[in-house]
């Protein structure tokens, strides 16, 4: 690998992969000029005209129909990898081996099996002195990591409960063809795919979960037809008249238990009207905060000072965002607020936290790390105890608590 320039490729042209190819992209132009030049190398996917779309856009110097080019590629030091769950440990293992710093896209992988081998696989090769890591974007959106400042600040005081939910329509139409996001085993449908986000985000607010009861399940549509070519992200496409099943979840719900704090929770990917729903509303000891990714760059803000107690101006105040939360002040040309801003940018930021570690940035002097592939077994053991709870008919089932996963905030 070349000592100075970094050389970055994506697996995946899909709609998450695209996300990837342009955070790269604007990676070095946020917080203050990056120390090593960045070079755009390859977009990896087998849908070669959807490949070359995205490096055309994106300025990529060229495209591969086969991951497995960027093995042993000389320009290639960092990898996105950005495609069905059930190929990420293939994938990561080898490029692992092949010495590329990695960062998956979430969730880690399809079984936990998988999940917890891919983990081993990170420890060696940080010992090695390479990046692994899992992309947890919502931790890099500024109005849920305001949420957590309002926390650990003692603004609010400590959480007493959350209502978490993120509801999506992607999945609404009968007539969106038959994907592997409608395949796979209770618990890997909507909550896997945008449930995963959900409980990640719980857990950056009130530390990590302990138990999990209540689960339910449920399939709306039943059945969905086959497409007669290939598919990218949740879009519709030609369909023929064959259907297939849908085995996994449209709908989940569960409650949940922290260590001080509880929480409702529900994921959705049949909700009308709610192209990308994602919400947090934490109650606390002394105040409340809400964060809508439908409305991204504002919070809702209630404590005695905000809002108070009295009949006259109780309730919730609107803050908007700007240059003194999170990521604002550092990672927005026009910082300042009311400017709007949201999930893609997320992207950004993760990748200019990836770059840091690299080039071997002090942490203190970078933005947050990514999360650990560790915390994104965790993250999948999540799912599992969730699905086992269902299967028990909503049963409360223990978490495991392994010691790296983030504490949670101290007020």
């Amino acid at each position: 690998m070349s000592e100075q320039r970094i050389g970055v490729a994506v697996i995946g042209a899909g709609m998450a992969g695209a996300a990837h190819a342009a955070a790269w992209r604007a990676a070095t132009t946020v917080r203050s000029p990056f120390p090593r030049p960045v070079k755009l190398a390859a977009i990896a996917d087998l849908a070669e005209p959807l490949a070359r779309d995205v490096a055309g856009r994106y300025g990529y110097e060229r495209v591969e129909t086969d991951w497995r080019a960027l093995l042993e590629a000389e320009d290639v030091d960092v990898v996105s990898v950005v495609v069905a769950n059930r190929l990420h440990r293939e994938i990561v293992e080898a490029l692992v081996a092949a010495g590329k710093h990695v960062l998956c896209e979430k969730p880690l992988a399809d079984t936990l099996d998988d999940a917890r081998a891919m983990a081993e696989t990170a420890r060696r090769a940080e010992d090695a002195g390479q990046v692994v890591r899992i992309g947890f974007t919502f931790r890099r959106a500024p109005g849920l990591a305001a949420l957590r400042e309002l926390v650990t600040s003692g603004a609010l005081g400590e959480v007493v409960h959350l209502h978490g939910r993120y509801l999506a329509d992607y999945g609404c139409d009968p007539q969106v063809p038959m994907t592997w996001r409608y395949r796979g085993g209770p618990g890997s449908g909507a909550l896997a795919d945008v449930g995963s986000h959900l409980l990640y985000a719980a857990e950056f607010l009130a530390g990590p979960m302990r138990s999990v009861a209540g689960a339910q399940f449920r399939t709306v549509i039943q059945e969905r037809p086959l497409p007669v070519g290939s598919t990218v992200g949740h879009g519709k496409a030609e369909v023929s008249e064959e259907t297939e099943p849908v085995t996994n979840d449209d709908w989940a719900g569960f409650t949940a238990q922290f260590d001080v704090a509880a929480g409702t929770f529900e994921a959705s990917r049949v909700s009308p009207g709610h192209p990308n729903g994602l919400r947090l509303e934490i109650s606390c000891r002394d105040g409340a905060a809400v964060w809508d990714q439908e409305r991204p760059a504002e919070i809702q803000v209630h404590t005695r000072d905000i809002g108070g107690n009295r009949q006259t101006d109780n309730g919730f105040r609107t803050v908007n965002l700007g240059p003194g939360h999170p990521y604002v002040g550092e990672g927005f040309a026009m910082a300042a607020p009311g400017i709007g801003f949201g999930q893609n940018d997320g992207f950004v930021f993760q990748a200019r936290a990836f770059l840091e570690e690299v080039a071997g940035l002090a942490a203190e002097d970078s933005w947050p790390r990514n999360a650990s592939v560790e915390d994104g077994v965790h993250n999948m053991e999540l799912i599992e105890a969730i699905a086992a709870s269902a299967a028990a008919g909503g049963s409360e089932v223990r978490v495991p608590r392994p010691p790296h996963v983030t504490p949670a905030p101290e007020a």
